[in-house]
């Protein structure tokens, strides 16, 4: 069983934690009717110790149509009878507890499901009632309003707008079913307070914020103009009042925050890092990052720099559930991500994808910070071509087909490579179809392989908790990185306790610094002790 941290650092164990993502309806079955549930994930949770997590961050849990996978809440205080019930949710966050692993939820402040009870109250009461006063109801434009409000464009695509029979038209800047919440409401800040004590009183550790910087929008919903400063929708200024509120909050129950924060300025973005709002926020410059060295240098200083002017942690990520997987996209011609750049057909080179893959988990391991890690990367698995006819992800839809959406890295996980299903527990067939080839990456499989991808990432876990020159927690500040003198193509640092990384993306062998020891490398070593293409390993100097 993995070891707990110090007692001294508890308090901050979040600011070097290994926090693994679970998107429930895809991790395992444990009622057989293809649907990833809550009892799945307690028969794992000996899986999730023996990995060496510090956390699980669920993808939301709660009561949905699941018209977009489970963010379109329509009851917070209520688990979707697909994966369980709240009992089961209660004995699931408290046994994981007892093993040394915290629990964070997600929540979704900028819309609810259609079906969520304000919503429907909002449709029945019609124009001008108070009812409607909680989301975004206008009239449309031109002499009959046919036409939108504005013309905001959906973060899926098309006009965020919708009309209902009786003329008015509401906002959602994502599918149509997920009416966008009014925050300048008192009520929609008040039920959302509420719904983070009701979880922090249930024992969840940190709550991870879904699409943080749209809950705002400028009162008079404006057309957008190109270079318009405030934005009508994103990071304005009233959002850091509603944070602050929400810290006070989390800073009764000795909670924490994770903040999904898309946003090019990094003086914007440090701002909801600052000691009286979030915690932490994921860091997708390195995320989308491509395979290069200078670039990966500088999304890593640039990280740890705009973290460190405001005494925050950063987070390292390689993948979600909302982004292609790391061994498919590492084995491509561009190996960056853009939802914009995403097509059918990319072709890939797994096995190219696959060594790299694994160098990057190593850095990302190495670096200081929190690191997440999304079910099955520890298994090396690929995005998977869905068929046309088996799609479910709305962006796809919303898009026109062009954008192959993302239930390709949603795909049920493969436990078992004798088991129906690869062991996801299903009798029947999984919500989304796995591959052929798929009980080939089974956890059991990997498990006794001392060279498999799993291997990699258990010894890994081990070694980042056991040493402490990877650690940040009990420290005021950030423990940050040195870089070392290192060929073209080589990243090159160390932490502290004589710990150093070291990365090739070259194409030639990189010669190593001076060490008594290798820890842990990505593959093996040449036979003259170098570094080969594409494999990173972390020495004791």
């Amino acid at each position: 069983m993995a070891a707990n941290r110090p007692s001294e650092v508890t308090a901050n164990w979040w600011r070097d934690a290994a926090i693994y993502q679970i998107y429930v309806r895809s991790f395992a079955d444990g009622d057989g009717d293809g649907t990833g549930d809550l009892a799945g994930v307690r028969a794992r949770l000996p899986y999730l110790v023996e990995l060496g997590v510090d956390a699980l961050w669920f993808t939301p849990w709660y009561l949905s149509p699941l018209a977009d996978g489970g963010y379109d809440v329509a009851d917070y205080r209520a688990i979707d009878p697909a994966f369980g019930t709240l009992a089961e949710a209660e004995k699931l966050i408290a046994e994981a507890r007892e093993l040394g692993i915290r629990t964070i939820i997600d929540i979704v402040p900028n819309h609810v499901s259609d079906q969520h009870a304000w919503f429907r109250a909002a449709l029945e009461a019609g124009s001008g009632s108070p009812e409607r006063d909680l989301f975004h109801f206008r009239k449309g434009r031109g002499p009959d309003g046919a036409t939108p409000p504005n013309d905001w464009v959906s973060e899926f695509g098309g006009t965020p707008w919708t009309r209902l029979d009786d003329g008015e038209w509401y906002l959602h800047l994502f599918a149509t079913q997920q009416p966008d919440l009014n925050w300048a409401h008192p009520a929609v800040r008040q039920e959302h307070e509420e719904v983070l004590r009701f979880w922090f009183e249930r024992g969840v550790s940190g709550v991870r914020i879904d699409s943080a910087a749209l809950l705002a929008k400028d009162p008079a919903l404006p057309d957008f103009v190109e270079g318009s400063d405030p934005h009508p929708f994103v990071d304005r200024d009233e959002l850091h009042d509603i944070y602050r509120s929400w810290r006070a909050i989390a800073d009764e129950y000795g909670g924490v925050f994770v903040g999904e924060v898309w946003l090019p300025d990094t003086e914007r973005f440090a701002r909801y890092l600052r000691p009286d709002e979030l915690h932490t926020a994921f860091n997708f410059n390195f995320l989308a990052c491509p395979w290069d060295a200078a670039l990966l240098r500088t999304a890593i200083d640039d990280t740890l720099a705009e973290h460190a002017s405001v005494g925050a942690p950063a987070t390292w990520v390689l993948c979600n559930h909302d982004v292609t997987r790391t061994v498919t996209r590492y084995g491509r011609t561009e190996t960056g991500f853009d939802f914009a750049a995403k097509t059918f057909g990319t072709p890939t080179d797994l096995a190219l994808g696959t060594r790299r893959a694994r160098a990057a988990a190593l850095l990302s391991l190495a670096l200081p910070g929190a690191a997440y890690l999304y079910q099955g990367e520890e298994l090396g698995l690929p995005e998977v071509d869905i068929p046309l006819d088996r799609i479910q992800d709305p962006m796809h839809f919303r898009k026109g087909g062009a954008d192959p959406g993302r239930d390709g890295c949603r795909v049920p996980l493969p436990w078992s490579a004798q088991g129906p299903y690869a062991g996801f527990g299903a009798t029947a067939e999984p919500w989304l179809p796995q591959p052929a080839d798929w009980s080939s990456y089974a956890a059991d499989l990997q498990s006794d392989d001392p060279d498999s991808m799993l291997t990699l990432y258990r010894e890994a876990l081990r070694l980042r908790r056991g040493e402490p020159g990877f650690g940040t927690a009990g420290e005021p500040g950030i423990r940050r990185l040195t870089w070392l003198d290192a060929a073209p193509g080589v990243l090159s640092f160390t932490r502290t306790d004589g710990l150093v990384c070291v990365v090739n993306l070259a194409a030639e062998a990189a010669e190593l610094p001076g060490h008594s020891a290798v820890l842990l490398a990505s593959g093996p070593l040449d036979e003259a002790g170098g570094l080969p293409q594409d494999t990173a390993v972390w020495l004791r100097a």
